[in-house]
């Protein structure tokens, strides 16, 4: 346990990173099957308007900030050093602190829960002026705050950290144009993260400076402007949604490539595609705010259709690579066509809402959280299960069973879509989102019983997954080194990998370099 707590061997903080984010996605899990029991049934009491707020409050922040990003860093810190032929990451030392920031800001902000008045209650977004209310956001909000900056200086430290290391350490053979895939979709989050996430540090410390120091940033009786925090918020809040997409874009090639026995189709390409989505994130944060009135809709309208095209880039190179492939439907590569097709869906009405008079329509109501959970839920978490599948037995040696694991994303796939595709219709019949309850109006009792139905599918889902990872370290049946197939340089490593990544330093000819080691191969 102490080498564990003290260890900075990247592999060891990777593995806490993911074991953390599990522990936090469970915390998560709970919130949200709360969410969908109070909302069941139209007037329900199980939970009061303050008890709701903090419960979708803390379902959302956990998502976000500690589950989905938390998980792609965590997985890089694995499996980036790997790739690259690299003995560790460049600060071992960062690294390990970076972790421990990140558990210690989760906790924090779940400390609230303990506080007088409870967690926070503003929604992930905390928007100003609400965070400025003490009535129901009492040290609940502070720790909120305080919580997030650790993490998000956690998130920074780290991406520095792997930035060096792609740079400067990797193996001799391994240039740029060589790197898999998901080490190029880490280079590109590294740098939106340390472009972005100064932005969501500034807006929490002037709330802070507000709520204790006398500050007035965003009180407009003072002089301050409260869209200035929507501003602040949103030019880290968009690219955050890269953030949380763009690794699991990486995770995808690398699942859909391996397979489908074939080369990554059209590699250039799709770097250059991460590197566009990345830029152009940086320039939409403001069509969240259309229905303000304080921005440009026209030019914000504009580069949120534009961010589409290379993203329909990808789908075209993941498309290619599957065509005219080998494909095994193993369990990663089911859960990266569950990707496919939920992330699809979230596409489609992504630019839906970028056109502000659908945007005036579906503000703020169910139509949107339909969007937002088939892009980071849909698309995310079923990569998320897919790298779980797909690297579990490099990780720990032991590979997750075959038959359980299609019962698992038979019953995420079955139950997200029965969750979410109501919540669109809900949206359009008017539905308001962070309501704790509504009337048994139009086909609003209906939707809502199926949604909720939805999420215990889900739930089901996910607890067949836990079991399944003791049932096979249980069994711990033996599993060889490359159990996939696989052509990255991670599969050329022990299974575990031993301490320092390779006992000899493979030879790298190619992009494929593990292919290029097997018997037969020129």
């Amino acid at each position: 346990m102490i080498e564990w707590l003290t260890t900075t061997d990247h592999k060891k903080i990777g593995i806490m990173y993911v074991v953390s984010t599990l522990s936090f996605f469970v915390i998560a899990g709970v919130l949200a099957a709360l969410i969908r029991a109070q909302l069941a049934v139209p007037g329900n009491t199980l939970l009061g308007p303050h008890a709701y707020n903090q419960v979708f409050t803390l379902h959302g922040t956990a998502m976000i900030f500690l589950v989905i990003a938390p998980f792609g860093i965590g997985l890089a810190n694995y499996l980036v050093p790997l790739q690259i032929g690299a003995p560790d990451v460049a600060f071992p030392r960062l690294n390990a602190t970076g972790l421990w920031l990140f558990v210690l800001g989760g906790i924090t902000v779940f400390a609230g829960l303990a506080t007088y008045g409870g967690a926070a209650a503003t929604g992930w977004t905390a928007y100003a002026p609400i965070n400025e209310f003490f009535v129901g956001t009492g040290a609940g909000q502070d720790l909120f705050f305080i919580g997030l900056l650790m993490t998000s200086i956690s998130t920074i430290l780290t991406s520095i950290n792997l930035l060096v290391t792609v740079f400067l350490f990797r193996a001799p053979g391994m240039t740029m144009w060589r790197i898999p895939i998901f080490t190029w979709e880490i280079v590109a989050t590294a740098v939106l993260i340390i472009m972005a996430f100064p932005s969501l540090a500034a807006a929490f410390a002037m709330a802070l400076i507000e709520r204790h120091l006398g500050g007035h940033f965003f009180d407009a009786a003072y002089g301050g402007n409260p869209i200035l925090y929507q501003h602040l918020f949103w030019f880290f809040g968009h690219p955050e949604v890269y953030v949380l997409i763009l690794p699991y874009f990486g995770i995808v090639t690398e699942i859909i490539a391996t397979f489908s026995r074939k080369p990554v189709f059209g590699y250039v390409g799709m770097v250059i595609a991460a590197f566009a989505i990345a830029a152009l994130s940086l320039g939409v944060w403001a069509h969240h705010m259309f229905t303000t009135g304080a921005v440009s809709n026209p030019f914000f309208s504009a580069v949120s259709f534009l961010i589409a095209v290379p993203t329909g880039v990808k789908f075209v190179n993941w498309i290619g690579t599957m065509w005219k492939g080998s494909i095994a439907l193993q369990v990663p590569m089911l859960f990266a066509i569950g990707f496919l097709l939920n992330f699809l869906i979230g596409g489609i009405t992504g630019v839906m809402i970028a056109s502000p008079p659908i945007d005036y329509q579906a503000h703020d109501s169910y139509f949107i959280v339909q969007h937002f959970h088939y892009t980071i839920g849909g698309g995310s978490m079923f990569a998320l299960f897919g790298a779980l599948y797909f690297w579990f037995p490099k990780m720990f040696g032991v590979k997750l069973e075959e038959g359980i694991g299609r019962w698992v994303f038979a019953l995420l796939f079955l139950g997200f879509n029965a969750t979410f595709i109501p919540m669109g219709f809900m949206g359009m019949e008017g539905m308001a989102r962070r309501v704790y309850t509504y009337p048994a109006v139009g086909h609003l009792p209906l939707l809502n019983a199926v949604a909720s139905a939805g999420a215990l599918i889900m739930t089901l889902g996910v607890a067949l997954f836990f079991i399944d990872v003791l049932v096979s370290i249980r069994r711990r049946a033996p599993v060889e080194d490359d159990p996939w197939g696989g052509y990255s340089l991670e599969w050329m490593t022990t299974s575990p990998p031993p301490e320092f990544n390779f006992k000899t330093l493979p030879a790298i000819r190619s992009r494929r370099p593990a292919i290029d080691s097997r018997p037969g191969s020129v």
